[in-house]
C-alpha cells in the first residue's frame, strides 16, 4: 500500500489498518488498560484484523502468563510478551493463515499515575510484524514518557500513540524519519516523550539507531539519548536510576588525551567524595546539539564517528538538547538523588560564568546557578596553561586576566571572572561547588580537537600522539575527519 498525502487522524489510521485483509494479529496490553485495541474496535471492520486481545492486571496472572519479572514495566517484559504471543500466532494461526496473512504482535507495558500519585508515568511499546506472507519477523521497540497530570489523560495519549505506531510500523517502514514524525500526530511533545527507539530484524539491517536516535532530538520528541560503548540504543532510566553520574560535556571531535585524562581525573575525586563513596557510579560524555550543529547542519558521518570514537574508550554517550549545564543537571534528576559532578576545562567553566547565556531567566545568572547547584552537584575544573588561556579566555575578556600561579597554570583556585561577580565565585569554591581537578598529566594541557583535526587534514603525522591509540587506528582505519592513507 502506497503512503497517503494527506494527514490522517486516528480513527482513519485504525479503520486502514483493519481493512488491510494482509495483516493479522494480536494486541497485548499491561498496565493501562486496553487503550490501542480500543480505537481498533471503535474504528469498525477489527474482526479481519484483530486475532486476539489480553491484558493481565494482576501479578500472578502476568507471571503466569508471561512468567517472573523484577521489573513489570521493563523492556525485558514488554520483550517476553512478543515472544510469547508471536510464538502463539504462529503455533496456531500458521497452518490456517500463513500462506495469505502476515502476523504481527503489538504489545505494550505501562504504568500510568497511580491514585496516590508520585510515580513515573512511562511505558514500553513494540511490535514484531512480519512485512509480507511467510516472512521473517522484525521489531521496532520504544520507551515513552508520558507528561499529562491524570491518568486518563495519559490513557487516552498513549492510545492514540500505539495506533500511530502500529500504523507507522506498517507503512512507513521504508522511511523511518517519517515514522518517527508521524508518532506524535494528533498529539503534541507536551504530552509524550520518546526517549529510545530500536529497529531490528532482517527488514531493518542497514538502519542505523543511533541516527534515528538523534531525530528523536531534533524533532522534539526527547531532549536526551544515549548511546553504550557498542553503540547500543539506551534507555536513560535504565542506566541512570539512583546511580551517582559523572559527565564531561565537550565536543570530542576527536577524543583527545586530554578528554581522557580530565575524565580521569574528575572521576578519581568524584569517587572520594562523601557523598559518592560506596554508591554506583555512571560515567558518561555529552555531546550538546548545539555543538553537533555547530557548522550549520548536522553531519550523520562524523555524528556517527564521535559516537564510535567515545565508544573505543568504553565510555556511554549522551546526545542532549541541553546548552545550559543547569537543564543537563535538572535532566539527570529526573533519574537520581545521588551526587552530580560535572567535568569541564576552564574555557568552558568562564563561559558558565557569562550572564548573557541566562537573559530568559528572571533571574539570570543566580537563578541558573540555583538550578544547577541545587542537590550535591560539583563542577570539576581541568587546568590551562596560562599561554593558551591568553590567547582563548583572556582574549574575549581582559577582565580576567588571573594572578598566576607558579607553574604557570590557570585553575580553579585562580581564575577571575568578572569583577561583579567574584564574590559569588569565591562562595561556589569555598563551599566545594568547583573544585579543581587536582591529579592531571602536564603534558596533555595544550591538546585540542580543532587542532588535532587540523594535523589529521594536512597528514601531520604528530597528531597519532594526541590522541589514544585506539582512538588514532579507528580513524586511520576509517579514514575519519578527512584522513587520507599516506603513500
Amino acid at each position: 500500500m502506497s503512503e497517503p498525502s494527506e494527514f490522517l487522524t486516528t480513527a482513519r489510521k485504525a479503520l486502514t489498518i483493519n481493512l488491510d485483509e494482509s495483516r493479522y494479529g494480536t494486541f497485548a496490553e499491561i498496565g493501562a488498560g486496553q487503550e490501542v485495541a480500543r480505537h481498533f474496535f471503535q474504528a469498525g471492520g477489527a474482526s479481519g484484523t484483530i486475532a486476539k486481545t489480553i491484558s493481565a492486571y494482576d501479578m500472578v496472572f502476568s507471571d503466569t502468563i508471561y512468567g517472573k519479572a523484577p521489573r513489570y514495566v521493563s523492556r525485558e517484559r514488554l520483550l517476553t510478551m512478543l515472544d510469547r504471543e508471536y510464538g502463539l500466532l504462529e503455533k496456531r494461526l500458521a497452518g490456517v493463515r500463513g500462506g495469505n496473512t502476515a502476523f504481527f504482535v503489538f504489545a505494550d507495558t505501562v504504568a500510568t499515575s497511580s491514585f496516590k500519585g508520585g510515580n513515573e508515568a512511562h511505558g514500553w511499546l513494540g511490535i514484531r510484524y512480519q512485512l509480507h506472507t511467510q516472512g521473517p519477523p522484525n521489531d521496532i521497540i520504544l520507551h515513552v514518557r508520558m507528561w499529562d497530570k491524570e491518568a486518563v489523560q495519559q490513557q487516552e495519549a498513549l492510545g492514540i500513540f500505539g495506533v500511530n505506531f502500529v500504523y507507522g510500523a506498517f507503512y512507513y517502514r521504508m522511511s523511518p524519519e517519517k515514522f518517527i514524525r508521524s508518532l506524535v500526530d494528533s498529539l503534541s511533545t507536551d504530552r509524550i516523550e520518546v526517549d529510545m527507539l530500536k529497529f531490528s530484524g532482517p527488514a531493518f539491517a542497514q538502519v542505523d539507531n543511533r541516527l534515528l536516535s538523534l531525530v528523536l532530538v531534533q524533532t522534539g520528541l526527547t531532549n536526551a539519548v544515549m548511546f553504550g560503548p557498542d553503540g547500543e540504543a539506551l534507555q536513560p532510566s535504565e542506566v541512570l536510576h539512583r546511580k551517582a553520574i559523572l559527565v564531561e560535556r565537550g565536543s570530542f571531535r576527536p577524543v583527545t588525551w586530554l578528554h581522557v585524562d580530565m575524565l580521569k581525573g574528575a572521576t578519581e575525586q568524584f569517587l572520594k567524595s562523601p557523598a559518592v563513596a560506596g554508591k554506583p557510579v555512571v560515567v558518561l560524555a555529552e555531546i550538546t546539539m548545539n555543538n553537533l550543529l555547530g557548522s550549520g547542519g548536522l553531519d550523520a558521518e562524523d555524528f556517527l564517528a564521535r559516537v564510535d570514537l567515545i565508544g573505543t574508550t568504553g565510555t556511554t554517550v549522551l546526545i542532549s538538547n541541553y546548552p545550559e549545564f543547569f537543564r543537563l543537571t535538572s535532566y539527570f534528576r529526573r533519574y537520581t538523588g545521588e551526587a552530580i559532578g560535572v567535568a569541564l576545562g576552564i574555557n568552558t567553566l568562564f563561559e558558565v560564568f557569562n550572564e548573557r547565556y541566562y537573559n530568559s531567566l528572571a533571574g539570570g545568572i543566580l537563578e541558573s546557578f540555583g538550578r544547577l547547584f541545587r542537590h550535591a552537584v560539583t563542577l570539576y575544573v581541568y587546568p590551562m596553561t596560562a599561554a593558551v588561556y591568553q590567547k582563548t579566555v583572556a582574549a574575549r575578556s581582559p577582565a580576567a586576566s588571573p594572578p598566576l600561579s607558579g607553574d604557570g597554570l590557570v585553575t580553579a583556585a585562580n581564575l577571575q571572572v568578572q569583577p561583579h561577580l567574584r564574590h559569588l565565585y569565591a562562595h561556589l569554591l569555598e563551599n566545594h561547588f568547583i573544585e579543581g581537578i587536582e591529579r592531571y598529566s602536564p603534558e596533555h594541557l595544550d591538546i585540542f580537537s580543532h587542532d588535532v583535526v587540523a594535523r589529521i587534514q594536512s597528514g601531520a603525522p604528530a597528531w597519532e600522539k594526541l590522541v589514544p591509540p585506539v582512538v588514532a587506528d579507528t580513524i586511520k582505519q576509517r579514514s575519519l575527519f578527512g584522513h587520507h592513507a599516506q603513500p
